[in-house]
């Protein structure tokens, strides 16, 4: 069975994927297309719903990813390096064929990036606390240091918490402001004391200001639509034991 999942035109003649939650073996409230390692769910299913990820996107390349920590460090890969290593990083890059850059969300912000020109493709996860740090604009910069030009980059943002459903406090709005005023334009007004946060807008922001002039953001909100995507902020709200993780992917044929 193939897994269902979404692509972005920028990255067209790139292979990657923005997966959800259907098409896989989990059970529960981990149905079924949950990827996550840390998530508590069988492994023998993870392994397997990780391969059909990876057999829908670039049958025969090997998957790797990070022990994702909210910050902004991004990880150079190739030939030479462990993939299963699982470095405590937010991004990946590389321009070897033949690597699937994973990124593993639950509301958080996956980001692909791809110069096509080059051969370079990146991956980022942007949380709140990564996104402010600039884990977009490090991926950016590990790009470059594998041959890729900025202006040539293109990026797509995936599934992720939207504006409608990502309440924040007046304290988490104003650590925002005081990095740059001009950051206010991403909340709007929710209950007392509280703000609507556009993370996806912000992340679009940030790259737009690092000189990618070619973005796509998909619009999913993965907190409204339960039956497609994973969220960790639905979970807490209703109680659930865990949360299941979705995977965005991208890499270079050939390999």
């Amino acid at each position: 069975m193939t897994a269902p999942f979404v692509t972005a035109a920028p990255l067209n003649g790139i292979a990657h994927g923005f997966f959800g939650r259907r098409g896989g073996v989990s059970t529960g409230e981990l149905a079924s297309l949950n990827c996550g390692l840390g998530s508590g769910d069988d492994p023998a299913l993870i392994t397997e719903n990780r391969r059909r990820v990876a057999d829908a996107v670039l049958p025969g390349a090997t998957l790797t990813g990070l022990y994702q920590v909210h910050g902004n460090r991004c990880v150079i890969v190739d030939g030479e390096t462990d993939l299963a290593a699982r470095p405590e990083a937010d991004a990946l890059a590389t321009r070897t064929p033949g690597i699937l850059l994973g990124i593993l969300t639950a509301d958080c912000v996956p980001v692909l990036f791809a110069d096509a020109k080059a051969g370079v493709v990146g991956a980022a996860h942007a949380g709140w606390k990564g996104a402010i740090a600039g884990v977009t604009d490090a991926t950016l910069g590990a790009m470059e240091s594998l041959g890729a030009n900025r202006a040539s980059i293109a990026v797509a943002i995936g599934p992720c918490i939207a504006r409608a459903s990502y309440e924040v406090d007046e304290n988490f709005v104003q650590r925002f402001v005081a990095d740059d005023p001009a950051n206010e334009r991403f909340f709007a007004a929710g209950k007392p004391g509280h703000a609507m946060f556009d993370i996806a807008a912000y992340v679009a922001a940030r790259l737009a200001a690092a000189g990618v002039t070619r973005i796509a953001i998909g619009g999913q909100d993965t907190y409204a639509e339960a039956d497609d995507y994973f969220s960790y902020r639905r979970a807490c709200h209703k109680g659930e034991n865990s949360y299941g993780r979705q995977l965005s992917v991208i890499g270079l044929a050939g390999g």
